[in-house]
């Protein structure tokens, strides 16, 4: 077994130092928040993930991982070093790689041995040659170091089963050293392992996830038609499933993809091909569907009242997805300011994201609108003039339609993740909006 240093302890860096430890590895996790790190310690995440704190608590007292802000301690005799640190947008669509540069600098002035990093974090093709080369121009002793690339293809909401139970593991190397210190800290897992060339594996990483919100915005530009000739998009994404050229998953029609990977990833992957003289024509498509799509409740909602001034509005789900506490890119981050604007009292249900939107939105009165947390689903639909469904967590799910009706003042619902059968929401006496339907 290995030691294994981490940089970083977000989705990417945490979920891998914690899965590594479970796997019998022996981990240490950087971070340069001490609070953070001293939540870590008593078995407290960071993050919203099922499973996590539970395995963070087992390997902790088993003492197979630790975490620490003291960089040099954790790269100093390590093995090998993960970095997962984070590469936020900017403006343009491409990657801020500062936090890379950083960790990077760190490990280079650092490590005392020979030591294989391994980047996890998602970076345009091409960047892990500059970090190799950027780590040999900050060495401070004489030791073999090189890079490889590792992209993570979790999933929020079930990362730790994403990496324990991976479809397979894409490594990028450049040397058979590499590769074979790569294959032994992947072995326990006991998963299929895919070797490639460093710039494939950066590129595996963007043409999987770009292929999929292709494939999600797809589906919404043939809902969007369905609702225009009168087809149900659900009958037809059952129908395509069956093909297996196709499959069933990422079919679902609905108000578009959020999170931390399809958003950012679509928009690298088309500054990356802009960046060489290319236009990927359909990645960019599916970026400009995604886009439109999240505002599509709220249009359907205009034509049909005059004004959101006064009302009272249940906002149901703040997440981009059930099972994280992840806002970024969710369809409410749009839409909310838009009814506040417009002059909404805005009551907003999620059972885990309430607390950070609250950092974004703290409640009370706004400019025009208001907005106010609550607890239960049962407070924000009571005496409501529209309910607009933005996640579809279990518990909004397990509503029943005609709970509609006996609560709201007038039962008006804009769903976005197609939650409820039509028949049954009209014989429950609702007036009901879903998407491609």
């Amino acid at each position: 077994m290995y030691k294994i240093a981490v940089a970083g302890t977000g989705y990417v860096g945490l979920v891998a130092g914690v899965c590594f430890a479970e796997v019998g590895h022996h981990v240490i996790c950087v971070d340069v928040d001490e609070v953070k790190v001293n939540l870590m310690k008593q078995g407290i995440s960071p993050i919203f993930e099922r499973d996590l704190e539970d395995l963070m608590q087992k390997n902790y007292s088993a003492g197979r991982i630790d975490y620490t802000t003291d960089y040099q301690a954790a790269y100093r005799d390590a093995d090998v070093i993960f970095l997962g640190v984070g590469t936020p947008e900017q403006a343009d669509g491409s990657a801020n790689l500062s936090y890379i540069a950083t960790a990077a600098r760190q490990v280079a002035e650092t490590i005392e041995k020979d030591c294989l990093i391994i980047v996890k974090s998602t970076v345009p093709i091409g960047t892990n040659d500059k970090v190799e080369q950027f780590i040999k121009d900050f060495l401070i002793h004489e030791v073999r170091v090189e890079v490889a690339s590792n992209p993570e293809f979790l999933a929020q909401g079930s990362a730790v089963h994403d990496t324990l139970h991976a479809a397979r593991i894409i490594i990028g190397t450049e040397s058979k050293w590499a590769e074979n210190i790569l294959m032994k800290v992947y072995e326990p897992f006991h998963l299929p392992i895919v070797s490639m060339s460093r710039r494939s594996a950066e590129m595996t990483k963007y043409a999987a996830n770009d292929f999929l919100a292709l494939k999600i915005s797809y589906m919404n530009e043939i809902a969007n038609l369905c609702e225009l000739v009168g087809a149900n998009v659900q009958d037809v994404a059952k129908g395509m499933s069956y093909d297996e050229r196709i499959g069933s998953t990422f079919l679902n029609a609905g108000i578009g993809y959020g999170g931390s990977c399809f958003p950012k990833d679509t928009k690298a992957l088309e500054y990356l091909g802009r960046q060489h003289g290319y236009e990927l024509k359909t990645v960019k498509a599916a970026i400009d569907v995604n886009k439109e799509q999240k505002l599509l409740l709220y249009k359907k909602a205009c034509k049909r009242l005059i004004t959101f001034s006064g009302l009272k509005v249940a906002v149901l789900g703040l997440t981009f997805k059930p099972e994280t506490d992840d806002l970024r890119e969710a369809p409410s981050i749009v839409n909310v300011p838009l009814l506040l604007e417009q002059g909404a009292s805005i009551y907003a249900y999620d059972p885990v994201g309430a607390e950070n939107f609250k950092k974004r939105y703290p409640e009370g009165t706004k400019e025009n609108g208001s907005i106010k947390y609550v607890d239960n689903i049962k407070e924000a639909l009571s005496n409501a003039n529209v309910c607009f469904i933005f996640t579809e967590w279990k518990q909004i799910k397990e509503v029943r339609p005609d709970s509609y009706k006996q609560l709201m003042r007038t039962p008006l619902i804009y769903d976005g993740r197609n939650i409820y059968n039509i028949n049954d929401m009209k014989d429950a006496g609702v007036e009901y909006y879903s998407v491609g339907r």
